[in-house]
């Protein structure tokens, strides 16, 4: 197994509108029109900016959010794929992502599914797979290492869940994951490439690319990448 590391990615002067909300409340944004959050994205939403450079890495024809809460990645993967199946447990985090996906005017390239993805993920087909599962609330950010398996569901089963529906697979976590954990993932002979995500000078996140998603330097452009993904 072989862990490799990139790039940065990060602006501590660029806020998203999931950003900057807490509880369940109304932001206005540029065009007049509005999104809608609930309490828990407070903690657990991707910052636009991470969430739109992930995205443009991930770009392929058919991707799946496998747990796309108020659909701040899903909106991203529908700039930059054909199409996004978004997919949550909770109804009402379904019903707010279709609202903001509306807002982006995205929302006719989204699937949204309700559901529990280990169960649906059968019967999904797709080019990649972005997995963001619940980290467990906002006391995650106290430990000095996240064990993945501790996660409910258990991370390792998220993984598989994902492998049965595409090698590419894109896995955002806390900045603390065991690395040797993510390396596991990948299975003997594999890679994994482990971004750290940053906002300003502070780390936000850890993204664990596999297959596909990997970044490869001798490939010389994004279409190079995204054909790769594709066949």
């Amino acid at each position: 197994m072989k862990t490799k590391r990139c790039r940065n990615i990060g602006d501590k002067d660029t806020f998203s509108f999931l950003d900057l909300m807490m509880g369940f409340a109304w932001i206005e944004v540029s065009f007049a029109a509005f999104v809608l959050i609930i309490e828990e994205g407070w903690y657990s939403v991707t910052p636009e900016i991470i969430a739109q450079h992930i995205a443009e890495r991930c770009r392929c024809d058919v991707i799946v959010d496998a747990f796309c809460g108020v659909g701040g990645n899903s909106i991203q993967f529908a700039q930059y794929c054909k199409k996004v199946i978004a997919v949550d447990i909770q109804p009402e985090k379904i019903k707010l992502a279709r609202h903001n996906a509306r807002i982006y005017g995205v929302d006719h390239k989204i699937e949204f599914l309700t559901g529990d993805f280990l169960e649906l993920a059968p019967t999904i087909k797709a080019d990649g797979v972005f997995l963001s599962p619940p980290w467990g609330g906002p006391e995650y950010n106290s430990r000095k290492v996240f064990d993945i398996q501790k996660m409910t569901p258990n991370g390792y089963d998220i993984f598989e869940a994902a492998s049965k529906i595409s090698s590419h697979i894109a896995y955002y976590l806390p900045r603390m994951s065991e690395h040797k954990q993510l390396a596991e993932l990948a299975g003997p002979g594999n890679e994994v490439e482990i971004e750290q995500n940053f906002m300003g000078k502070y780390v936000k996140a850890l993204t664990a690319y596999y297959g596909g998603f990997i970044f490869h330097p001798k490939r010389k452009s994004k279409k190079e990448q995204t054909d790769q993904i594709e066949d």
